[in-house]
């Protein structure tokens, strides 16, 4: 994600008790900015670590003279000078100047002097003895993999007599802050309670400072639901402030993503739809909802001034380029989803998503769940030129969306909304399939990767996929619902033929992939689902790559022939020597246009190196089910005779069938599985018992 560049204050770093009354005519301190040569070795968690290595403002550095110091070298060096005027001294020779030792003597003298100042002013801080045995302590315990797991306990049993009572001391301080930081981290759960104890009603105090804000994110990470519910209400009624504060809007937004329950959440979230939420709370334990639909029915009247309070803090995170917010994205798609299609509202809203000229909250975006919504639905809602902007924010980034669990779904945005299907084919297609109908190596190892993705599948499935839900969750779906509700407005292209269109564009190099990738792809779940999506759908030359799967059934390759028994590669073989898919809605199968032929390929391999009978009694019998179903396979009687000369050999295969029992009660009943379906339903239908 896209960092945001913040401007520090000059007075950011300076804590109370850091700033001591000098001496009337004193110089400044100079301050020391080093840092510790062990970091490295800290086993520390990245999510709460302090990115900085500044100081706090404490005096432990070297310190210039004072002019009380100035005051007796000048009076030695006018003293030293009057003595070489002296009538004496003119008529004796001049000696060389030892200038070597002298300067020497005399730099080790001052910094002597400087440091014994530092330690005296460090000394002079409130609980600096505290402090200093407390720092020896972490130092130690900071490098885990050198300490015992019993001298630990030790040092943390110690490290806890020293801060316990003076917790607030030693949070504010930039070097004492990684010393409770790493207390916390060690500590068992009373431990940790206590400190959340002397903690408490600073929490929002501690969220704001440069370096407090740490601590406070290893308590959540470290501490449990107790800590946690006593955290996060000390936020309520300080939302709006807080998330434009440079320090403490990250950590509130840490707290909003992953340690805030749903309940919680919601009471954050409502504070953005204006004052009136951050003031009059809910009262007992009634539930608050913060979604926005829901509030403005009962309150009709609040929708003027809540979208007002709501897109004005928008706004005022978007100029201040703040744009990675998990809340902000939450908010942004709870405004869109209460703005009409094509009112002023949505096109403001939609210039204020473009109008970010470096693109980083488009990019911010596409990593969170609401963010991904809100650039889907603003895909829909755009003209032409607003999606084209759009798209544009994305260029040489496809790729990394389509491997992200939310990115990949404002690529099915664009497929389903942008009616210039020759844009899409040159912004997106490439980036995912590449340039060439025929892939190269780094291409093709490319694309087999992304087959076998979780989410990264997911585009190159969906023009072909005729159930989603075999490879989409709800709330997916749902997203998709919507974009296609919104588009039956903004879209003038019908949804059919820019399917057509893009799937002649992404054909070819999945069609080559399969074609010389057929033996890696069956051996995995996901690339048998990709092979059986693609080839009924594909609208190219789909021969070539239908010859490399049935190769697969002669192939000597134990890899490939362990894969062939597999439930998937069954999945596979099925659909394809039906024709297509089977559709759930019709209860019918759906047979590819133009017809794939694939059953009698198929039943001349397995005739080729018999087979037949070794695919019938096998776990993946129901493939010969479905060569018999098959419409258009001219050779099921042959097929027939083959398997009644066998009827024995599938007898035995098909062992018992499955039965049900009740217990003594008569209530439960329990189910045996029985033998193989697929071949009882063979035996079945040689019979004539079944069609």
């Amino acid at each position: 994600m896209v960092g945001i560049k913040r401007k520090q204050s000059a007075l950011s770093g300076i804590q109370s008790g850091d700033i001591k009354k000098r001496k009337q005519g004193s110089l400044p301190v100079v301050e020391s900015s080093t840092s510790s040569n062990l970091e490295a070795e800290t086993d520390s968690d990245p999510i709460i670590e302090s990115d900085t290595t500044e100081h706090s403002g404490d005096d432990d550095g070297v310190s210039w003279p004072s002019d009380q110091d100035e005051d007796i070298q000048d009076e030695n060096g006018k003293e030293a000078g009057l003595r070489d005027k002296s009538p004496t001294n003119n008529h004796r020779p001049t000696a060389a100047p030892e200038t070597t030792n002298g300067a020497s003597n005399s730099s080790k003298e001052s910094h002597a002097k400087q440091k014994a100042l530092a330690q005296e002013r460090k000394a002079a801080k409130p609980n600096a003895d505290s402090i200093a045995r407390s720092k020896k302590l972490w130092e130690r315990l900071r490098r885990k993999s050198h300490v015992p797991l019993d001298e630990r306990k030790k040092l943390v049993a110690e490290l806890f007599d020293i801060i316990t009572g003076h917790v607030k001391d030693f949070v504010l301080k930039h070097d004492s802050v990684r010393v409770v930081q790493t207390a916390i981290k060690y500590a068992n759960r009373d431990q940790r309670k206590m400190i959340a104890k002397e903690l408490k009603g600073e929490f929002r105090n501690l969220a704001e400072s440069r370096y407090a804000k740490f601590l406070l994110g290893k308590l959540l990470v470290h501490g449990d639901k107790e800590i946690r519910d006593v955290i996060v209400p000390e936020f309520y009624g300080h939302v709006r402030r807080l998330i434009k504060h440079p320090e403490a809007s990250w950590i509130l937004d840490d707290i909003y993503r992953g340690a805030a329950t749903s309940q919680q959440k919601d009471y954050l979230l409502r504070e953005w739809f204006g004052a009136e939420f951050a003031i009059f709370k809910s009262e007992g334990k009634r539930v608050v909802t913060s979604v926005l639909e829901s509030i403005l029915a009962q309150n009709p009247e609040k929708r003027k001034p809540v979208m007002h309070a709501l897109h004005d803090l928008i706004n005022q995170l978007i100029q201040k380029k703040s744009t990675g917010f998990t809340m902000l994205h939450d908010a942004m798609r709870q405004y869109m989803l209460n703005i009409n299609t094509g009112s002023e509202e949505m096109t403001e809203f939609i210039e204020l998503i473009k109008g970010d000229e470096e693109g980083d909250l488009l990019k911010n975006l596409a990593f969170t769940s609401s963010g991904a919504g809100v650039v889907s639905m603003a895909l829909a809602h755009g003209n032409a030129k607003d999606r084209k902007l759009i798209v544009r924010a994305y260029k040489n980034l496809f790729s990394q969306l389509a491997h992200d669990e939310h990115g990949h779904q404002i690529i099915l945005a664009a497929y389903d909304v942008i009616d210039d299907t020759v844009l899409t084919s040159k912004s997106i297609l490439p980036e995912l399939v590449g340039k060439s109908a025929d892939p190269d190596e780094t291409q093709t190892e490319a694309l087999t990767t992304a087959v076998n993705h979780k989410f990264a599948r997911i585009p190159l499935l969906y023009l072909f996929a005729n159930r989603r839900e075999s490879f989409m969750d709800v709330m997916e779906r749902g997203l998709l619902d919507t974009v296609h509700s919104i588009r039956t407005e903004t879209s003038k292209k019908d949804p059919a033929t820019r399917r057509k269109e893009l799937i002649a564009h992404i054909s070819p190099p999945l069609l080559s992939l399969i074609t010389n990738n057929a033996a890696t792809l069956v051996q995995s779940s996901f690339g048998c689902q990709f092979m059986m999506e693609v080839l009924p759908g594909a609208d190219s030359n789909r021969e070539p790559a239908l010859k490399a799967v049935i190769a697969l059934v002669q192939s000597e390759s134990l890899e490939v022939q362990a894969a062939l028994k597999t439930p998937a590669a069954g999945r596979l073989f099925k659909t394809l020597v039906q024709g297509g898919p089977y559709d759930t809605q019709h209860q019918r199968v759906k047979v590819a246009e133009p017809a794939l032929g694939f059953h009698i390929m198929f039943f001349e391999a397995l005739q080729a190196s018999d087979q037949v009978l070794e695919w019938a009694t096998s776990d993946n019998s129901f493939v010969i089910v479905g060569l018999l179903e098959a419409e258009g396979f001219e050779n099921k009687e042959q097929l027939r005779k083959i398997l009644k000369k066998a009827k024995e050999r599938l007898e035995e295969a098909a062992g018992p069938r499955p039965t049900v029992s009740t217990t003594d009660t008569g209530r439960k009943k329990e189910k045996s599985k029985g033998g193989n379906k697929g071949v009882q339903l063979l035996l079945g239908k040689i019979a004539g018992r079944i069609t």
